[in-house]
């Protein structure tokens, strides 16, 4: 079976991490050594939101290989 040409989940990932950066360097930029706090806040967010896509990617990859044993059975 051929790959999407457009994965929403990777999009997503790409997207969530440069909003990230961009917000950590905003920070730095307006708040300076104040920011350390609140750039360890962004910090985790993406961590987190990384997780959360990994584990997604990871349930929709298992459905697709439960769906492909099933169907092997049916023939």
């Amino acid at each position: 079976m051929a790959k999407p040409a457009f994965d929403i989940l990777r999009a997503l990932a790409i997207a969530s991490q440069a909003l990230g950066f961009i917000v950590i360097i905003t920070l730095e930029t307006l708040l300076g050594d104040a920011a350390r706090a609140w750039q360890g806040v962004t910090l985790a967010l993406m961590v987190v939101a990384a997780l959360g896509i990994a584990l997604a990617r990871l349930y929709r990859r298992n459905k697709r290989r439960k769906q492909q044993v099933a169907h092997q059975h049916d023939e």
